[in-house]
């Protein structure tokens, strides 16, 4: 199971919208004679792969255990039911991660590999965790209808982001920096706000690590008030903006406009959520100022900070987000420590709410 985790999490930055899949198979005497996992949508699952690479070898999979990190999909979808896969190949026994929250799925996978005489177990909670912790995403999109939402911040010892101008380059290290980029990797949608890209002109695709899919880019435009030579419109990968009814522009003709109901003129958030799952969307990875961050923060649709920490007092600049004063410390908002990594010089921490 620590291998199919492993190539789960090969997965990444390929199989979106699907979930992050890894599957091996073990012959009697507990040796590996296939493995795979999920690829682009559209193409084969994690168990198909694995018996083409049994296939390959010359390997005999008739009576052989499948390990796999999900619960085997029992539906048509872009492609046949896994679950069927296996049962024609004649694998005796399924050893599974981490059932399926589909509601296409949700059981009938295992129910169908049971009603054909395969043998299903359930692995210890250990591989539980982390096959949720690979699949946050697609269990959000499945269970809530909306995203999971990451906002990253790269901040001083002191809590802030950038100098009062607004200068930030570069408060963390070159390996924070690329360590970002690997979770933009994880995301199916970078959302930023257009504060963000008319202070900054940031590209927001990712290219410090290697992917095949790069994350669609949303940009919160209330009133659609970006350039069009902005960088975040630009190639690679495509970039979208939301806004609140205002007056589509011709000279953006190229790029998506999507008007969302309002909340007191501006973007409505939940609606903005909802639409982004509606896509596809499983991670939101949020780079924005501190109004966005403040607004997702204050409406408590933030399931986990991402925060890189360099070793550096900046005295004064601007926060991580807007939320306003507290009367009392009881009224603060209380996050659980995830982790706490160093990144080169700087400190990694990734924070839920309790």
């Amino acid at each position: 199971m620590h291998r199919a985790l492993a190539l789960a999490e090969r997965a990444i930055g390929l199989s979106d919208p699907n979930p992050r899949v890894g599957c091996c198979l073990l012959d009697s005497h507990g040796e590996v004679i296939g493995e795979g996992f999920t690829q682009q949508a559209g193409g084969p699952h994690a168990e198909v792969m694995a018996l083409r690479d049994a296939q390959a070898r010359g390997a005999s999979i008739k009576g052989s255990t499948a390990v796999v990190t999900l619960e085997p999909c029992s539906h048509h979808g872009r492609t046949p039911p896994c679950a069927d896969a296996l049962i024609d190949a004649g694998i005796a026994r399924v050893v599974i991660a981490l059932g399926d929250p589909n509601p296409a799925v949700n059981g009938a996978g295992i129910n169908r590999l049971r009603a054909a005489g395969v043998s299903v177990a359930l692995a210890p909670e250990p591989f539980a965790t982390a096959a949720r912790d690979l699949n946050v995403g697609f269990i959000s999109r499945m269970q809530h209808g909306r995203p999971f939402v990451r906002l990253k911040a790269a901040a001083s010892a002191d809590g802030f982001t950038a100098l009062p101008d607004g200068r930030s380059q570069w408060i963390t290290g070159p390996q924070a920096r690329a360590d970002g980029h690997a979770f933009r990797r994880r995301a199916g949608a970078i959302l930023t706000g257009i504060g963000t890209v008319l202070a900054d002109d940031p590209r927001l695709d990712v290219r410090a690590v290697e992917t095949t899919l790069q994350p669609l880019r949303v940009i919160v435009d209330s009133h659609l008030r970006i350039a069009p030579q902005a960088r975040v419109l630009a190639a690679p990968g495509t970039a979208c903006l939301v806004h609140a009814g205002a007056t589509a522009r011709a000279e953006l003709a190229g790029v998506e406009q999507i008007a969302l109901p309002a909340a007191d003129g501006r973007v409505d958030l939940p609606a903005l959520l909802g639409w982004l799952a509606e896509r596809g969307v499983n991670e939101l990875h949020v780079e924005a100022g501190a109004t966005l961050n403040g607004a997702l923060l204050a409406a408590g649709l933030v399931d986990e900070i991402l925060l890189y920490q360099a070793p550096v007092l900046l005295g004064r600049g601007m926060p991580i987000a807007s939320l306003p004063p507290l009367p009392d410390l009881t009224q603060a908002t209380r996050w659980r420590r995830v982790e706490a990594t160093p990144v080169g010089d700087d400190l990694r921490l990734r924070l839920r709410p309790l």
